[in-house]
């Protein structure tokens, strides 16, 4: 009952416009530096939901980028879905527009660097995940109703 009832709180939290001011300062920063000391073994944020560290190739820059991003990681164990609601603010988040210049990437997860492709989710396909990350995370849908461009959602899977 109480994990139940904490998760709830951070739900109703993690909803709230004063969040989407702060957690994409905050959030970010501390996931990096921990990954980083721990040597991929441990992502701060992945204590409430599911996290990769992005790293994907900027599309002006050409320089890798790698931003820890919380994930729905799919049954197979070898694709996980990226939802890009920048925590319900106006613009979309700079690793959309990446994946979308280019899909080759990677994922660190659970400690391993993995090689990925990105797809960015249209119509059908894009309604049933939706409403799959709305089951998984809540707050999706007060992100999706503050904003009026539709949230990307994209696949990443594994390359063999």
């Amino acid at each position: 009952m109480g994990a139940a009832l904490g998760m709830r709180f951070v739900q109703k939290v993690s909803s709230t416009r004063a969040f989407a001011r702060i957690a994409p300062h905050v959030i970010p920063a501390l996931d990096r530096g921990v990954h980083r000391l721990t040597r991929g073994r441990v992502l701060l944020s992945a204590r409430m939901l599911p996290g990769v560290i992005l790293t994907s190739t900027g599309a002006r820059s050409g320089l890798a980028r790698r931003t820890p991003l919380a994930c729905i990681p799919e049954e197979s164990g070898r694709s996980w879905i990226l939802v890009g609601s920048n925590f319900g603010r106006p613009g979309h988040p700079a690793w959309t527009h990446n994946l979308l210049a280019r899909p080759r990437a990677s994922v660190s997860w659970q400690g391993r660097e993995i090689p990925v492709t990105a797809r960015l989710l249209t119509g059908e396909e894009r309604a049933r995940v939706w409403r799959s990350a709305l089951a998984f995370w809540p707050p999706y849908a007060a992100y999706q109703a503050r904003v009026e461009r539709e949230i990307r959602l994209f696949r990443l899977t594994a390359m063999p």
